[in-house]
């Protein structure tokens, strides 16, 4: 039976799978953004987001757990201080995964995973823009063309007018 070999084993072995996750975890912690496969960034979100959770409670055995999945004592005081104090209060969802295409030379679907509350672009408030019906569009088309239309008239009125004044020079 197969019970419980329901995660991806990203065709590597264990102990290799168990290194690349870590150094995975390591570098999105103290960058707070990689670029990575798909499939990697999705094994790396179940990896992460436990240790991230244990984070929020500041405790001697917290940090030891970690570090027994992290084995990088920089990283995990980065954890425990700085992303801490911003994910306190957030109930979960502590990653973000955006797919960025696919890439050039094996075709394999690239992302970018980032932390949540790291992210300026997306932390932006948008400005709310008001927007305008079709009909006040057509309507402002339609002014618009009966405008041109008076210019073209006068530039033609002008010509008219400019015209026999040269004709009465030439007499």
């Amino acid at each position: 039976m197969r019970h419980n070999k329901k995660f991806n084993h990203l065709s590597r072995t264990a102990s290799h799978r168990k290194a690349m996750l870590s150094n995975m975890a390591n570098s999105l912690i103290k960058h707070k953004r990689i670029t990575t496969t798909l499939a990697k960034a999705k094994a790396l979100k179940k990896y992460v987001e436990p240790l991230i959770t244990k984070s929020k409670e500041d405790t001697m055995n917290s940090r030891r757990v970690v570090f027994s999945y992290l084995q990088d004592k920089y990283t995990v005081t980065e954890l425990f201080r700085e992303i801490r104090e911003k994910i306190l209060d957030r109930p979960g969802g502590y990653t973000r995964i955006i797919k960025t295409g696919f890439r050039p030379s094996d075709g394999a679907e690239m992302c970018f995973i980032e932390l949540v509350d790291y992210d300026e672009n997306m932390a932006k408030t948008k400005k709310k823009s008001t927007r305008t019906r079709r009909s006040r569009k057509s309507s402002a088309a339609a002014e618009a063309a009966p405008a041109a239309e008076e210019a073209v008239e006068t530039a033609e009125e002008v010509a008219a007018t400019e015209a026999p004044t040269e004709e009465a020079k030439a007499e």
